[in-house]
């Protein structure tokens, strides 16, 4: 049995390197976003209480950004949770507001996101958040404020619709106030009251979703446009290394035209 497993792991590996080779020389997406997706559904396959899942998504989080910061990509934006994860029981979202705080004292103390600059961020409603959860944000927030070589984003109490809504409604109020002119608006003018309007790049050139479904959920609806999309049949948990490989390898193949 142990041999069989050494076998395997050195199958593994041996594909790992492989596909590290494929995509390492090869124009890498800029901005990766991610639709963390599957947590529950792969506890109860282990026969764990549905909840645990969330620490092993918690857990494969951290290490995927450990991998994005290898590949050298500046971006990425997370989808942690959203508007309607809130309908979940007050059990589940009460264990999840513990666990993100947890998180995000980690992140406040690693090496790597002030090794490499890495400027972090929360989109969404935030208010929704519980006090505590939104201190926490504060505090990351005000640490990384100045940093500028990549990009971490945490999508929470997040909707593309109330996103679209809510930068319609600073507009709205902008030409109220008579700062804009009707006339004025266009894309451009549009984006720069979204809630990812501070970032270099606001359009993903990658989206994945893991756990098997195939749909964004809201996420990034305006920004999307042209991203491409990866759809993995993996629950969050048990993603890996070669699951970021294969999808970038993907990205990779794909002829992006922009409507041209």
């Amino acid at each position: 049995m142990l041999k069989s497993l050494l076998s395997l792991f050195g199958v593994y590996k041996a594909y790992e390197k492989w596909l590290w080779h494929q995509v390492k020389d090869q124009a890498k997406p800029e901005h990766i976003a991610i639709v963390l997706d599957g947590n529950r559904r792969w506890a109860i396959n282990h026969s764990l209480d549905p909840n645990i899942g969330h620490y092993y998504g918690a857990d494969r989080t951290e290490k995927m950004l450990r991998w994005c910061l290898d590949l050298g990509v500046k971006t990425v934006t997370l989808y942690a949770f959203s508007t309607e994860n809130f309908n979940r029981s007050r059990e589940e979202v009460a264990e999840l507001m513990d666990i993100f705080g947890y998180k995000l004292q980690q992140v406040l103390e690693n090496d790597d996101i002030h090794k490499h600059r890495v400027r972090v961020k929360f989109i969404g409603r935030l208010n929704l958040l519980p006090e505590e959860v939104r201190g926490m944000i504060e505090k990351v927030e005000e640490a990384t404020k100045d940093y500028d070589q990549h990009f971490l984003n945490f999508a929470m109490a997040y909707g593309g619709r109330a996103e679209i809504v809510d930068a319609t409604r600073m507009i709205a109020w902008e030409v109220k106030e008579e700062r804009l002119l009707p006339e004025d608006i266009d894309e451009k003018v549009f984006e720069q009251y979204l809630y990812t309007a501070y970032l270099p790049k606001q359009d993903p050139d990658l989206i994945i979703r893991t756990s098997g479904e195939e749909r964004l959920s809201g996420f990034l609806l305006y920004q999307s446009a042209y991203s491409e999309l990866c759809f993995l049949d993996v629950y969050w948990p048990e993603f890996r290394l070669i699951d970021m490989l294969r999808a970038i390898r993907t990205y990779q193949k794909r002829k992006r035209r922009f409507g041209k």
